[in-house]
């Protein structure tokens, strides 16, 4: 049985849930970003538990079938973004029709509907955030992080930062507070 799970954006919240499972002696086959797949049926009662523990920490289950994908689609584009191997001819409408086996037209169609932008949208908002930590970190230059979000250019990179936060990257490094937002809230 699949249990799709909402706000599940890293491998702690992997962790965490696999805790719950394991606390309530539920058994199952796979867990990842947002999934859960276990090796029976659950029972009634088992359901509430797991809700009533999945909410103390954050998440919830998702039993739509629109807000399930809108949930894949979220979880791989913040894979893909966290490997920092993002390609600057990358296309993703590829990626996720690919990734997904459904036509790109209808996954930004659902995904429009049920949220408040598009797939690009998000898909920018999570490249920022990411971009964002980088700087935080000072693990690479600019030029790095750059070539690592897929940018062609480090002036692209900047105007987008600057479209986005209102900041370039540069100032946004000299700030004292770095407004940054957890990655299930963007």
């Amino acid at each position: 049985m699949k249990i799709f799970i909402k706000n599940m954006v890293c491998d702690r919240c992997i962790a965490a849930v696999a805790g719950i499972f394991e606390k309530l002696d539920i058994r199952f086959k796979d867990i990842r970003l947002g999934e859960v797949e276990t090796e029976a049926d659950i029972l009634e009662t088992d359901w509430i538990q797991i809700e009533n523990k999945l909410e103390e920490i954050g998440f919830e289950i998702i039993k739509n079938p629109s807000q399930q994908l809108i949930e894949n689609i979220k979880n791989l584009i913040i894979l893909k973004i966290g490997r920092l191997d993002t390609d600057e001819n990358f296309v993703l409408s590829n990626f996720l029709s690919i990734a997904l086996h459904k036509d790109y037209s209808s996954l930004s169609k659902v995904f429009s509907q049920n949220e408040n932008f598009t797939l690009e949208q998000y898909y920018i908002l999570q490249k920022i955030e990411k971009v964002k930590e980088l700087l935080f970190n000072n693990d690479f230059t600019l030029t790095e992080i750059a070539g690592h979000m897929g940018y062609k250019s480090v002036q692209h990179l900047s105007s987008q930062f600057k479209t986005t936060t209102g900041y370039t990257p540069t100032e946004f490094k000299k700030l004292e507070v770095h407004n940054r937002k957890p990655l299930d809230q963007v």
